[in-house]
C-alpha cells in the first residue's frame, strides 16, 4: 500500500501546517473545513488557511509552488472527494462527540484500506473509537504532528490492538522517507510522551521561578544551555506555543491523570498567568507575553510578582559545563535549575513502562519534540545517575525503581549503543534499516585523520567521510590541511568521499575571527595565503580522481556553500540554508565560489542567449547574499544541480549520500576545466549602474556600492573581453586580487566585527 493522496480536515494552524509539508513531499492534498453561517465562498475557511500559509514566517512551504498542490473544499460539499484518497488527517476541535460525528461520515465515504487518523494530543484513543464500527477501528490511529510540522520532526503515532499491522507500516513508512518524521509508537495515554514529559516540566519551571523569585531571563538562562534545551528556555517556549493553550491541556491532564500521579499537585496555573491570558497576552501571537517588543522595538519581560514590563536584560552566559557543579550550587538559578529538572527526570524515569517500554523511545520523543540535545535518560547520564539518586535520597524524595542501580541508563559494549531496562540488563539499540550514523561509526572505529578542526572515517564500502567539528563548523587553515591530507588518503584505500557532519549546521563559512586578526596585524600576506589555500584546496577536491558527494542540513554559508560548489554531487537534507553571504561582511567569495557559482550561470540552458544574462544572475545571487530557504529554493537559485538529490528525514542523509556517491564510482572521471568567455568591461559598466540605481533608491549603502564593484569585476571577467577566454586559474586570481583589496578597507573590518560580535550583518 502507498499514500498518493491524502486529505486533511481542519484549516486551523495545525491542520492547514500539516497540509503544507504533506505538499512539501510532493503529495497533492485535500484541505477542507466547514461552511460559515452566510458564507458566500463556501471555502472560505481553507482558501483563507493557504493565504496565511504562503505569508507564514517560518515558511510552512519549502517553495511557494507547493501550495498548488492543495484543494480547498469544504465539509458538506466534498467529502465525496475522500473516496480516492489513502489517508485522511482530521485536525478539527478537540471535543469527543464532534470528532465522532465527523468519523461516521468518513466512514461512508473512504475506501477500507484508507488510513483514517487524528491529530489530536489530548483525547485517548479508547475515546475517539468507542461506539464506533470494528472496522473504523482497524482503520483508525492518532498521528500527533508537532508544531511547526515542517521543521519539528517527532510523530507520535498511538494504535490499538484492532488497528491493521500493514496500515501502521504504511504510515511509518510514509512518514519517515516522505515527511522526514521520526515516528514513535505511544501507548495510548494521557499526553502520549513528548507532552506528558514536557507540560510537566513547563509547569514545573513556572511555579519554582515564581517561587524563587527568579527573573524570566535568568529561569531561560540556566535552564536551557547548560542541559542542551534551546535558548527559548522555558518561559521563550512558552510565549511560542501560546499561553491560552495551556489552561485547557492541564485540565485535560488533570482529569485524565490518576489522583496520586505527580502531575497532579503542580497543575493549578498561578494567578499572574491566569491575568496574562486574560488581558490577551498570549506570547508572539498575542499583545506579547512572558517577553514582548514594545513601541520602540525593544525587548521587554515581565516580572513575574508585579506583572510589569521593562527591559530586558541578558544574563552573563553560564560557562560552567560541569552538571553537578551547575545544580550544586547555592544561587537562586542553580536551585532553579535542579528543582526543576530533578522533578522532571525523576517523573520521567517513574513513567517506565507506563508511556514507552524503553528510554530509547523516550529519549527520542523528548529530542525530537521539544528540540532537546539530550534526552531525559541521555541527560541523566551526563549528570551521573549515582549522584542523582544520591541526591535525590538526601533530600527524601522518591526514587524511581530505574534508577535504583545507580547505574548508567547507557552504555557501549562491542562498539554497540545498549540501553538498561528495568530488569537493570542492557539491550543492544537497534537501528532501523537504511540508517547510517557518524555517532555509531565512531563507537566502532577510530578516525582515519584528525586535527582540531576536522576528521576522516570509514564508513564502509570503501567509502570514506569527511567531517567538520569546529565551533558552527568554520573552516580554518586546520580544515584545508585535513582535506588535502583526506584526498591522498581517500586516493590511495579508497573508492569515494562523502563530506558530512551530524551538527545542527554543515559549515557556517570561514573562521571569520581568524581574519579579523590577520587585519588587525595588516598581515596581507596571512590572509594571501589564506585564501590561496582554499583555492587550491578546493580545487584539488573538485579535479579528485574519485567521486566527492556531501551531504549538507542546515546552514551552508560562504566557505560552506563554496565546498558544495566544488562537489560531483549533493546529496541534501530538505532543511538546507546555502548561499554566498560574504557581501555582508564587506567582502565576496574567494575560495572560488564565484568561478563555480557562474559557471552553472553559464551552463543554464533557459537564460537568453548572450554573455552577459549569466553574469547578471550571479551578480544579483551573490551581491543581494540569497540564502535558499530549503533545499528545493538551493536548486532554484543553482546552488544545487538538477541531478543533485533531496533526503527528507536527516537521519538518512548520509546513508542517501553513501549509495549515491557509491553511485558515481564506476569508470568514474573527473570534470573538465571550465574555460570562461566573458563580456569584461561591458558587462562591469551595466552592473555598476543597476547598483548605483539601488544606492540612489536608498537600497544599497554607500560601501555597498564598493563591494559591489569588485564583485562585478571579477564576475565580468576583469580586462578581458569575449574574444580572451580565461580559465579557471585567471577567475580564482580576480578572487583573490578583489578579496585582498577589500579586506584593507575599514568599512570591511567594521562589517567583520559587528557581524562577530552580533551575528548580524552591519549596513555601512
Amino acid at each position: 500500500m502507498a499514500i498518493n493522496k491524502v486529505a486533511v480536515i481542519g484549516a486551523g494552524v495545525m491542520g492547514a501546517a500539516i497540509a503544507a509539508q504533506l505538499t512539501n513531499a510532493g503529495v497533492p492534498v485535500y484541505l477542507l473545513d466547514i461552511v460559515p453561517e452566510q458564507a458566500t465562498n463556501r471555502n472560505i475557511v481553507a482558501e483563507t488557511a493557504i493565504q496565511k500559509l504562503l505569508k507564514a514566517e517560518p515558511a510552512a512551504f519549502m517553495h511557494k509552488n507547493n501550495a498548488r498542490l492543495i484543494t480547498p473544499g469544504n465539509i458538506e460539499d466534498h467529502l465525496s472527494l475522500l473516496a480516492d484518497v489513502d489517508w485522511v488527517i482530521e485536525a478539527i476541535v478537540e471535543k469527543p462527540q464532534v470528532k465522532q460525528a465527523l468519523y461516521k461520515k468518513l466512514v461512508a465515504v473512504c475506501h477500507k484500506d484508507c488510513v483514517i487518523s487524528s491529530n489530536t494530543s489530548t483525547l485517548p484513543l479508547s475515546v475517539l473509537v468507542d461506539g464506533l464500527p470494528e472496522s473504523f477501528a482497524a482503520q483508525f490511529m492518532i498521528t500527533h504532528f508537532f508544531n511547526p510540522p515542517r521543521y519539528m520532526r517527532l510523530l507520535e503515532l498511538v494504535t490499538s490492538p484492532k488497528t491493521r499491522p500493514e496500515l501502521i507500516s504504511t504510515v511509518q513508512h510514509f512518514a519517515d522517507i516522505a515527511l522526514g518524521k521520526n515516528c514513535v509508537l505511544c501507548k495510548d495515554t494521557p499526553g502520549f510522551i513528548a507532552n506528558r514529559i514536557g507540560i510537566f516540566w513547563l509547569q514545573c519551571g513556572i511555579l519554582e521561578a515564581i517561587e524563587l523569585g527568579l527573573t524570566v531571563e535568568q529561569a531561560d538562562n540556566i535552564i536551557a544551555a547548560p542541559f542542551g534545551i534551546p535558548k527559548t528556555g522555558i518561559f521563550g517556549l512558552l510565549d511560542l506555543i501560546g499561553l491560552d493553550l495551556i489552561p485547557p491541556i492541564l485540565s485535560s491532564m488533570t482529569r485524565a491523570l490518576p489522583a496520586e500521579d505527580a502531575f497532579q499537585p503542580i497543575s493549578q496555573l498561578p494567578t499572574r498567568i491566569q491575568d496574562m491570558i486574560a488581558a490577551g497576552l498570549t506570547g508572539r501571537k498575542g499583545k506579547g507575553g512572558f517577553y514582548r517588543l514594545n513601541a520602540e522595538r525593544i525587548k521587554e519581560s515581565i516580572d513575574l510578582n508585579t506583572g510589569e514590563y521593562s527591559a530586558s536584560h541578558k544574563p552573563k552566559t553560564i560557562k560552567e559545563t560541569n552538571l553537578q557543579a551547575v545544580l550544586s550550587s547555592s544561587d537562586k538559578e542553580s536551585q532553579y535549575a535542579w528543582r526543576v529538572l530533578s522533578k522532571t527526570l525523576a517523573y520521567t524515569a517513574s513513567l517506565v513502562p507506563e508511556i514507552a517500554d524503553d528510554i530509547v523511545t523516550i529519549d527520542a520523543a523528548m529530542r525530537d519534540g521539544y528540540n532537546w540535545t539530550l534526552g531525559p535518560f541521555e541527560l541523566l547520564d551526563q549528570i551521573g545517575v549515582d549522584w542523582f539518586v544520591e541526591k535525590l535520597q538526601a533530600e527524601q524524595r522518591l526514587v524511581p525503581p530505574l534508577l535504583w542501580k545507580k547505574q548508567a541508563l547507557y552504555l557501549v559494549n562491542s562498539g554497540q549503543l545498549h540501553f538498561a531496562t528495568l530488569t537493570g540488563l542492557y539491550q543492544p539499540i537497534r537501528r532501523d534499516p537504511g540508517l547510517l550514523t557518524l555517532v555509531d561509526m565512531k563507537r566502532q572505529h577510530s578516525s582515519l585523520l584528525s586535527n582540531d578542526s576536522a576528521s576522516l572515517w570509514d564508513i564502509g564500502d570503501g567509502v570514506a567521510c569527511l567531517e567538520f567539528h569546529s565551533k558552527m563548523n568554520t573552516l580554518d587553515m586546520d580544515s584545508m590541511a585535513l582535506i588535502r591530507q583526506s584526498i591522498d588518503k581517500v586516493k590511495n584505500a579508497f573508492t569515494a568521499l562523502v563530506i558530512h557532519n551530524e551538527g545542527e549546521h554543515f559549515s557556517a563559512g570561514a573562521n571569520l575571527g581568524l581574519l579579523v586578526q590577520a587585519i588587525h596585524n595588516q598581515d596581507w600576506a596571512a590572509v594571501e595565503q589564506l585564501i590561496i589555500q582554499g583555492q587550491q584546496t578546493y580545487k584539488a577536491l573538485k579535479y579528485a580522481p574519485f567521486p566527492v558527494v556531501a551531504a549538507p542540513s542546515g546552514l551552508a554559508l560562504g566557505g560552506g556553500c563554496e565546498i558544495l560548489l566544488h562537489c560531483d554531487a549533493v546529496q541534501a537534507h530538505a532543511e538546507l540554508y546555502m548561499g554566498l553571504v560574504e557581501v555582508g561582511v564587506g567582502l565576496i567569495p574567494g575560495w572560488g565560489g564565484c568561478k563555480e557559482y557562474l559557471r552553472r550561470w553559464l551552463m543554464f540552458p533557459k537564460l537568453p542567449k548572450g554573455p552577459i544574462p549569466p553574469v547578471v544572475k550571479a551578480f544579483e545571487t551573490i551581491g543581494l547574499a540569497k540564502v535558499s530557504k530549503s533545499a528545493v529554493e538551493a536548486k532554484e537559485l543553482l546552488f544545487l544541480s538538477h541531478t543533485d538529490g533531496i533526503t527528507m528525514n536527516k537521519s538518512r542523509l548520509l546513508a542517501d549520500a553513501k549509495r549515491k556517491a557509491l553511485s558515481l564510482c564506476n569508470n568514474y572521471t573527473p570534470p573538465q576545466p571550465c574555460v570562461y568567455a566573458l563580456p569584461g568591461k561591458t558587462a562591469e559598466v551595466l552592473l555598476g549602474m543597476s547598483t548605483r540605481s539601488l544606492h540612489a533608491q536608498g537600497k544599497a549603502t554607500p560601501y555597498d556600492l564598493t563591494i559591489a564593484a569588485q564583485l562585478a569585476y571579477v564576475l565580468s571577467g576583469g580586462d578581458c573581453d569575449m574574444t580572451e577566454p580565461l580559465s579557471e586559474d585567471d577567475m580564482l586570481a580576480l578572487e583573490l586580487n578583489a578579496f585582498v583589496t577589500l579586506v584593507k578597507q575599514p568599512n570591511t573590518l567594521a562589517r567583520l566585527e559587528h557581524m562577530l560580535k552580533t551575528g548580524k550583518p552591519l549596513r555601512n
